[in-house]
This record gives structure tokens, C-alpha cells and sequence, in this order.
């Protein structure tokens, strides 16, 4: 049987009272709206999570294309942050769950919306999985204690420790998830603000240690092989910067648990783009510049890298702190990025576009959350680090493919809010209190849309350097395609016939204008 979709009624910032507004989307409220303007700007960094990213990535970015990758940072953040203009936009018109679908579904059919959220979910459970294994690289540093298997220079030992470690993490995040919003959100909001304090002080550290002029910035290594030059290595090493600044549109997907969405979630989004440009761009001219030796090849090693220069800087205890605030970081990306991506999985469910949506869309009473996709997207990340034991280069590859998932799903986005704006059909008038781009919206949606299919070329295009030699080089269009083709056969056989809101989810308005037609 199909479930009719609910109509929208013409969208205004009052409904509901509140700012949010669902009743226009034809949903009743049933999460917790209790996020504030800092606690939905703390979700949006901590999905980027600039301590994370930056040290993690540092020796893959240098060690390709030298100290000018540095300049990938403020070219990767252009290109972002008209992805996060866009979104800014739609934030503040769809304040909805699960963001990236919902704001699909509004802007192109059920197959383009429903592709655009299966895609990003899928790539945020393996980006669960991956955040987690960053554990290993600095927990057993901080303390020889978290090495609870072998040692932690054997390969073997590292990689089922990682996963260890990485499992209890992810029940724990599991378990706050569960517990509800409100928890999940203080500790959140702590943990960011701690990981600000501490790239505040480690910037100030850094800059105050330098050792090369700026110069050294247009310093580049000798091209590597296969043609290009130093832009085709420039653009390999670029993929250091493009792995890290995603995932804003995390503030906007606990839209439902926001006061004020419409306000808060649009400003949310480019505060955090703004934030991590700022504080990741300075990290990374720190490193460069307060390096001792720019030759030394441990800059451009796993075992080396910004840590290297960040304990050479600080010393050894003060070094061990500034660890302590990196694992830190490590912990609230892990609760953003499974909050996300449980928040998308309830969305879809709530559509019933999953297989199961009734039950994966059921609201804990006491808690306010849904507790079901918690305990699965846990469950299956979980499975999915096991890959690491025996096979890590290829769940490296796999993880390489996630971000070019998301990337994916955020062309799902803005080449159908570009279409929209071509055809005239974009909602500026009488749409008073939204954020709004005006004229700019339509060369800014251009560029967003340019610069993601660029970037997503980028990202799979089968280099050795990124993906390793045999098969695994073409894994992109491979796991993409199998991922994308598994899911649209389920969905065009099965999923698009019941497609509609659960009648436990739907505005009682709309309940009551169904009973009075039937």
C-alpha cells in the first residue's frame, strides 16, 4: 500500500512557533528541540574537526607535494564554502532531519533524493569506522596502557588494537546517542571547546617556534612521475585538504533538536566552515614554518608528520597535553559523525524509504531519540573495522571512497538547487527572515557546482599514490558503483511504492485532513 505524501503548505518562519516549522513538511515533532547556537555550531566543527584532520593528514599533503600544498587549504575552503553558502540557504527554509536528503527531496524527485541520502548515510558509517581507527595513532602515545594487544610497533598489533580501541569508542557514542540529545550535545559542546582552546594555544606555539621564511611556501618537490607536472602532484596532495573540510551540514541536520533553526542553523554552518579555515590554515603554517628540518622525510611518514614537529615544539609533557586535546577532538568527531549519521537514518525511515522504517524510526519515550539506528549504525561500523585486521589497505581505500561519496551526495543537493534556480523556480519571494544569497545565489550555486564535480573527479581519479596498485586503483568507480546500484535496484523494485510519512510521524493537521477526506 502507498502512504500519501503529506503537501506542503507555503513555508513561514512562525510556524510551530518555534522557528521550526515542521508541520509545513507534514512531520510532528517528536525529537527533543533543545540545541542551542553554540551547541549547533559545536556539531558542524567537531564533524570537521580540525585537530583530527590537520595532524592526521598532514604527512600524506607534505610528503606529496611538499610545503606549497599548504596553499590546497585556502583552495579547498573557496571551493567549500560555497557548498556551505548553498546550504546556508536551504538550512534556513528546510530545517528538517537528515539534511542532505531532506533538502534533496525538496529541490528533485523521490529516486535523486532518496540516491543523495543513501550515499551519504552509507559514507558516514564507513567515516565512522575511520575516525575511530584515528584512535590508534595517538592513545598508546598518550599512555601505554591503551595498547591492550601486542605492541604498538608491530603492524599486526596496531591494526587489531586499532580496532579494539576503535569499537569501545564507538559503543560509547553509541550509548550517549542513545541516552539522548541533550547529553550528547554537553559533551559535544565541552569537547569542541576544549579542542578550540587547544588549536588556539598550538597555533601560538607553533608561530612562536618558527624556523623557515614564508618563503618555503613556494618551495615545490620535483613532480612525480606521469605527466602534469607539479599541478597533477599539487592535486594528489590537495586530497589531504578536501579529506578534512566536510561535514557541516551536520548543524543543520539536528535541525528538528535546534531552537530556532532557521536562525541558528544557517549561521551554524558557515561559522564552522569560517572557524576551521581559520584555526586549520594557521596549524598548518605553523607546522610548516616551525618545522626544524623541512627535509627530514619522517615529515612526510605515518610515524612522523605534525606530531613530530608539534612534540619537537613543545616538549615532551606539554607535547603529551596538547596529545590528550587531539584524542579529545578524535572523541567528539566520533559522536558528530554518528550522530549525523543517525539522524539521516531516522529521516529516511521516518519516509519509510529503508526497509524496516517503522522500527528504525521509533522515538524512544523517555529519552526523545531514536535509539534503534543508534545501536545499528554502532553495530555496523563496528563490523566494518574488522576489515582493518586482516585487509587495511583496503579499508584505506574504502575510507579514501566514503569522502567521495559525500561529495556525491552534495552534488544531489546543488545541481538540483541549480536547476531550480535556472527554471525561476527558486523561493526568494516571500520568504522574509531566511538567509538568503539574493543575486549572489545563483554565481555562488554555479560554483558550488563546479567545484564538487571537480573535486569528486579528483578524489577517484585511479592514482597509485592514493589507492595502491592492482584493482585497487579503480576501487572509487568500483564500491561507488555497487553501493549505488545495490541500493537504486532496492529502491525502483521495492522502496519508491511505499515511499510516505509513517502515520506515527506525520502533522496532526495533515492526519485529520486525510480522516475528513476519507
Amino acid at each position: 500500500m502507498t502512504v500519501p505524501e503529506p503537501t506542503r503548505r507555503n513555508p513561514s518562519p512562525d510556524t510551530d512557533g518555534d522557528g521550526g516549522g515542521l508541520a509545513e513538511f507534514g512531520y510532528s515533532q517528536t525529537l527533543d528541540r533543545s540545541i542551542g547556537k553554540f551547541a549547533s555550531f559545536a556539531a558542524g566543527i567537531s564533524y570537521i574537526s580540525i585537530l583530527t584532520g590537520t595532524f592526521q593528514l598532514f604527512y600524506f599533503g607534505f610528503g606529496t607535494g611538499g610545503a606549497a600544498y599548504w596553499w590546497s587549504w585556502p583552495m579547498v575552503f573557496a571551493g567549500q564554502f560555497m557548498v556551505a553558502l548553498s546550504f546556508a540557504e536551504l538550512a534556513g527554509r528546510y530545517p528538517v532531519a537528515g539534511s542532505v536528503y531532506n533538502w534533496s527531496k525538496q529541490l528533485a524527485g523521490p529516486t535523486v533524493s532518496w540516491l543523495a541520502g543513501w550515499m551519504m548515510f552509507t559514507a558516514s558509517v564507513v567515516s565512522l569506522s575511520a575516525v575511530a581507527l584515528a584512535a590508534q595513532l595517538t592513545f598508546p602515545q598518550i599512555w601505554s596502557g591503551f595498547q591492550l594487544v601486542g605492541d604498538a610497533s608491530d603492524a599486526g598489533d596496531a591494526a587489531v588494537n586499532g580496532v579494539l580501541l576503535g569499537a569501545i569508542l564507538i559503543v560509547l557514542t553509541t550509548v550517549i546517542n542513545a541516552v539522548g540529545v541533550k547529553l550528547m550535545a554537553r559533551i559535544n559542546s565541552t569537547g569542541v571547546f576544549i579542542e578550540l582552546i587547544a588549536a588556539v594555544v598550538i597555533v601560538v606555539a607553533l608561530l612562536l617556534s618558527i624556523r623557515n621564511p614564508v618563503s618555503v611556501l613556494f618551495e615545490t618537490p620535483a613532480p612525480a612521475a606521469g605527466g602534469g607536472g607539479y599541478f597533477g602532484t599539487f592535486l594528489v596532495a590537495a586530497l589531504a585538504s578536501a579529506y578534512v573540510m566536510y561535514g557541516f551540514d551536520t548543524a543543520s541536520s539536528l535541525g528538528e533538536e535546534t531552537v530556532d533553526p532557521r536562525r541558528t542553523a544557517p549561521a551554524a554552518i558557515l561559522r564552522a566552515v569560517i572557524a576551521s579555515f581559520v584555526l586549520g590554515g594557521l596549524i598548518l603554517l605553523g607546522i610548516i614554518l616551525a618545522a626544524p628540518d623541512l627535509a627530514d622525510p619522517r615529515l612526510g611518514s605515518k610515524d612522523g608528520g605534525g606530531q613530530l614537529v608539534l612534540l619537537e615544539v613543545a616538549g615532551g609533557t606539554i607535547g603529551r597535553i596538547f596529545l590528550i586535546t587531539i584524542s579529545i577532538a578524535v572523541i567528539v568527531c566520533l559522536l558528530a559523525v554518528h550522530t549525523a549519521a543517525i539522524r539521516l537514518m531516522f529521516a529516511m525511515a521516518r519516509d519509510n524509504a529503508l526497509p524496516a522504517g517503522s522500527v528504525l524510526a521509533r522515538i524512544d519515550p523517555k529519552h526523545k531519540t531514536p535509539v534503534v539506528p543508534a545501536i545499528v549504525v554502532g553495530l555496523v561500523a563496528i563490523l566494518i573495522l574488522v576489515a582493518n585486521v586482516g585487509v587495511p589497505e583496503v579499508f584505506t581505500a574504502v575510507t579514501s571512497v566514503a569522502i567521495i561519496m559525500i561529495y556525491i551526495a552534495y552534488l544531489l543537493v546543488t545541481v538540483p538547487m541549480l536547476v531550480r534556480r535556472l527554471r525561476g523556480q527558486w523561493p526568494d519571494e516571500g520568504q522574509k527572515g531566511y538567509f538568503s544569497l539574493g543575486r549572489l545565489g545563483l554565481p555562488v550555486n554555479v560554483l558550488a557546482v563546479l567545484w564538487g564535480a571537480a573535486m569528486a573527479i579528483n578524489l577517484a581519479w585511479p592514482r597509485e599514490e592514493v589507492y595502491g596498485t592492482g584493482w585497487l586503483r579503480f576501487i572509487a568507480f568500483l564500491f561507488i558503483g555497487v553501493v549505488a546500484l545495490a541500493g537504486l535496484t532496492w529502491f525502483r523494485l521495492r522502496g519508491r511504492h511505499g515511499l510516505g510519512c509513517l502515520p506515527e510521524h506525520r502533522a496532526k493537521e495533515i492526519e485529520q485532513g486525510m480522516g475528513e477526506t476519507a
